[in-house]
């Protein structure tokens, strides 16, 4: 593959199906600062990812079932920061992740 294809895979701008992907893994890495930096500082390392699914779905994945159970306790916190982010969620799902 010449260096020019493999430039414009990598490249998000030009529109491709690997640009959206960069640019959603983006958004997704943005989501979850945004929410980390809503939280106690001692929950902050909780999140291992965050997306808002079409149907305003907040989705966060935390490592572990024990921090599962502790960010249940802040889906307000989470929703509201989201909505500040000017995304329109309107229910939060907590899930662990599968690593």
């Amino acid at each position: 593959m010449s260096s020019g294809k493999l430039k414009n895979l990598l490249n998000s701008s030009t529109g491709g199906d690997l640009g959206e992907l960069i640019g959603r893994a983006r958004r997704m890495g943005e989501l979850t600062e945004i929410l980390a930096s809503a939280l106690p500082e001692a929950d902050r390392n909780a999140i291992v990812a965050a997306n808002v699914r079409e149907d305003g779905e907040l989705v966060v994945i935390c490592a572990s079932s024990a921090w599962a159970s502790r960010l249940r306790y802040e889906t307000d916190t989470l929703l509201d920061a989201a909505i500040r982010a000017g995304l329109s969620a309107h229910t939060c799902r907590i899930r662990v992740s599968q690593d």
